[in-house]
């Protein structure tokens, strides 16, 4: 665990809200890896239970300065910064764009599912600040999310921990096996997508091709 983790630990439950504000605005590290380290914190500290609602009210709260700067800043100001800087914070304008979308169907829904994808789950408040959701159904929302997301890799942490094998070693092991996970369902998606595009390509050529085969038709008239 990183020397700046530990001494937010010493802070107590302050300094674990802390840590989960902040992972919402430096995703440096992999939330669940986070998440499962403060975990192994929990049965030598302030417990499970204490631990999974300060880490939920962090990650809300970091949900709902994504939505102030969102409401603030405004739909053309959001996509202007995204275009330029979004990919430096793991934030491409093509993710921002169907985050943008999903709002568009559904915005309660997009925000309490949304909370339980990685990478998405971060900046979910950007949008739905500038669509200016409901600001108590958006907390209630991005509540419900976080609360589903933090939980079982908290859990998973807290069990590693009481386990009898070493929990570091262990949990480096799991942290590398869900890293892969990520890697190989983005690699994945990716791969559907260019499956996707290349048959829309496809389809387009057949209708270009038969529009260009058709006989022209026949002109009437009088002589």
């Amino acid at each position: 665990m990183s020397p700046a983790i530990v001494a937010m630990l010493g802070f107590g439950l302050a300094g674990i809200t802390c840590l989960a504000v902040a992972e919402k605005f430096l995703p440096v590290i992999p939330s669940y890896i986070l998440l499962m380290f403060l975990g192994m914190a929990a049965r030598d500290g302030p417990g499970l239970a204490a631990m999974v609602i300060a880490t939920t009210v962090g990650s809300t709260i970091g949900s709902v300065g994504w939505y102030g700067l969102g409401r603030a800043l405004g739909p053309h100001r959001v996509e202007t910064l995204v275009a330029a800087y979004g990919r430096f914070v793991l934030l491409p304008l093509p993710l921002y764009l169907r985050l943008v979308e999903r709002y568009r169907r559904n915005q309660f829904w997009a925000t309490l599912v949304g909370h339980t994808i990685p990478t998405v789950r971060v900046y979910l408040g950007l949008p739905a600040g500038v669509f200016r959701l409901e600001l108590r159904r958006f907390i209630l929302a991005a509540l419900l999310g976080s609360l589903a997301w933090n939980v079982p890799f908290l859990s998973l942490g807290f069990i590693l921990k009481g386990s009898d094998r070493d929990p570091l070693s262990l949990g480096l092991l799991v942290a590398i096996v869900l890293v892969g996970g990520e890697f190989a369902i983005l690699w994945g998606v990716r791969q559907v997508r260019r499956m996707e595009r290349v048959r829309l390509e496809r389809l387009d050529e057949i209708r270009r091709r038969a529009d260009h085969d058709r006989p022209a038709p026949a002109r009437g008239g009088r002589s």
